[in-house]
């Protein structure tokens, strides 16, 4: 090695630091792993550089990752929580789901969606005993050229009127207020569940001790999560939100759109939509969802 070279790679400071590590990944044939590792560096040294951040803080900056890291679960992701509460998991979100003028629009996918949800036929109760307000929930799934999308999967979850989605309970026996449905020969699909409320993200762990430093609150507007898979479309990751929320601008994940805002109508005990009776006053949501079709 040239005397002049080893000396400035032996002596590094804050001016030639970035060059340096830059340097370590001229090798990389990976274009686009070469690309995003050059660009974080850059960022991260830029950041520390204009808020001269100090090692004290650097170390509470470890601390805080680590925790972060260390309190996720499988019923648990305190990472997308994170990612949710800094808007990337939107930013991300958007980047990637432009879709054409009359689709429906996607958001944040959220930290509490699983793999295994159990199947149920149409109009069938996916509360499975969940608490709530009864909700009859209906609607169409088609394309973006009206056609009416047969079959489409549907998986469909929610937290209960305690604000918990059913992982989050430690004594889990099963699965409640989320299921898998299909739509019928004509794309509609019906079913029963429990009124959607607002609810705080889990703030008892490092993002929660963030957000309380910033003066942010934990809040999330009342909503049903879905994700419509059909062959040949777009998958849609997307969620109904109620129109009358106070929460709906002041998110906690910036996940609302105005498109997925709408009415969940009150309707006195009586007559339900699927024909039963229903002792209670119960709630309806109508709402059709459009995919955008494939790019060949």
């Amino acid at each position: 090695m040239h005397p002049a070279k080893e000396e400035t790679m032996l002596n590094l400071n804050e001016d030639t630091i970035t060059q340096a590590v830059l340097s370590r990944h001229a090798w990389l044939t990976d274009q686009r792993l070469r690309e995003i590792m050059t660009s974080l560096v850059q960022h991260l040294h830029a950041f520390a550089r204009e808020v001269k951040l100090t090692e004290k803080e650097w170390f509470a900056g470890i601390d805080f990752l680590t925790e972060t890291g260390q309190i996720c679960s499988d019923q648990r992701q305190e990472f997308i929580l994170l990612s949710d509460t800094l808007g990337l998991s939107t930013l991300v979100m958007a980047q990637q789901n432009h879709k054409p003028a009359g689709c429906t629009e996607a958001t944040v996918f959220g930290p509490f969606h699983v793999e295994d949800a159990p199947q149920y036929p149409l109009g069938a109760d996916i509360a499975n005993g969940a608490k709530g307000e009864p909700c009859f929930v209906s609607g169409s799934v088609r394309g973006r050229n009206g056609r009416p999308l047969a079959h489409a999967r549907m998986e469909v979850w929610q937290a209960d009127e305690n604000g918990f989605y059913d992982v989050q309970y430690a004594d889990l026996d099963q699965y409640r207020a989320r299921g898998t449905l299909f739509t019928d020969a004509e794309g509609r699909y019906h079913f029963r569940s429990i009124l959607a409320n607002p609810y705080p993200i889990p703030h008892d762990g490092p993002v929660g001790r963030m957000l309380e430093k910033l003066g942010r609150h934990p809040w999330r507007p009342a909503h049903l999560h879905f994700r419509i898979q059909a062959e040949g479309y777009e998958t849609l990751i997307t969620h109904v939100f109620r129109r009358d929320d106070v929460y709906l601008d002041s998110d906690a994940v910036f996940g609302v759109r105005s498109t997925l805002i709408a009415d969940w109508p009150c309707h006195p005990a009586g007559t339900a939509p699927d024909g039963t009776q229903c002792e209670q006053p119960f709630y309806t949501l109508d709402y059709d969802f459009v995919l955008n079709p494939l790019r060949k």
